[in-house]
Formats: C-alpha cells, structure tokens, sequence
C-alpha cells in the first residue's frame, strides 16, 4: 500500500512524483526543485531545464506516466494551494518552493517505507546512475545502435563531455549480459 499525502504535496501526493521526476528523467535534485510552472508543459509532455551547467538551457521529454504524475501532482497541488506564494511547479507543505533538502527528506520517507534502507542508504542522485544505466539496457534489448546513441543520452543528461556520461554507465552484470550476448551474436567477438 503506498503511503497517501494529500495534505502535503510536497511530498509527492500520492505517488512521490518529485521523487518519480528525479528517477524517471535523469534530472538533478538541483534542476527538479527549480522548475516554475511555465516550465513544465504538461499537454506535450516536455520539461523546460534551465540554466544547468554551463548556463544552458535544455528541453527534456517525459515519459507518459511521468506525464500523467505530474498532471495528478499539479491537480493535488493546486487544489491544496489555489493561491501559491511562488512559480515554483514543485511546492513544499507551506506553499512555497520545495527545496533539495525537502526533497530529500521525502525521498528518506519513501525509502524507508518501501525498505531500502538496507545496507547502503539509496540517494536521489544514484537514480541518474540508474536511469543511465536501463537506457542503455533498453537501447541493447532494442538492438539499437548503443555506440551512436550515447551522445543523444549525454545531451539528455545535461553533459557537456561524454567523458561526464561515462561515470554514470557503470555495467550492471544484466547490462554486461546483453551486451556480451549481442556482441556474440553480432559477430563481435571471435
């Protein structure tokens, strides 16, 4: 049963969408609580990303569950602040914009409910090492063509250098499985 938090949208509604944002799209803690409302365009599905390093500005598309989160999010946040003391798309209990430590705070809650405080505590930032990582199990399960792709998976992570993005490609022993088997199947290994 997931956790219900109306009164508080800040923490995600009911479904923890700051949270789903920050998984689902790759987006830096940072990024997520900066977004206003004019930059999420929820009838297209695109987030409007601004001044990320280097002081660029980038569009990002979310998935549509993601999208279809955000719109639940956006109906419960209105309803609970019809008047918010800001643009800020993501709100904290008090109306105003939700901070990182807000986010991470919630993050811990949701953590613990859902027991993934074992061992080593799971971060918000590890979910951009996640994301990474299952785009390019997809792109494989795809065959698609990885080595051509993962520029277009640098520009979606906000990275300047593909050096930036390898950091975040650590192999999974699925993802080092499928990669292995196509190579194999490719004729990519003698």
């Amino acid at each position: 049963m997931r956790p219900h938090f109306s009164r508080y949208p800040s923490q995600g509604a009911d479904d923890g969408d700051a949270d789903r944002t920050v998984s689902k799209l790759g987006t830096a803690i940072g990024r997520s609580v900066r977004l206003d409302r004019s930059d999420v365009d929820l009838a297209n599905g695109v987030l409007l990303v601004r001044k990320t390093k280097f002081r660029k500005d980038r569009l990002v598309p979310v998935h549509t569950t993601t999208q279809t989160a955000l719109r639940r999010y956006a109906r419960e946040r209105d309803a609970a602040f019809p008047s918010p003391k800001d643009q800020a798309f993501f709100l904290s209990s008090r109306g105003n914009r939700l901070s990182a430590t807000g986010l991470q705070s919630g993050f811990a809650q949701v953590r613990k409910i859902a027991a993934l405080d074992d061992g080593k505590p799971l971060r918000p930032h590890d979910l951009r090492h996640r994301f990474a990582v299952t785009r390019l199990g997809l792109w494989h399960q795809q065959r698609a063509n990885v080595q051509a792709l993962l520029p277009l998976l640098a520009t979606y992570l906000g990275h300047a250098s593909y050096s930036d993005t390898a950091y975040y490609l650590t192999g999974s022993v699925d993802l080092l499985a499928m990669a292995a088997e196509r190579a194999f199947r490719e004729g990519g290994a003698s």
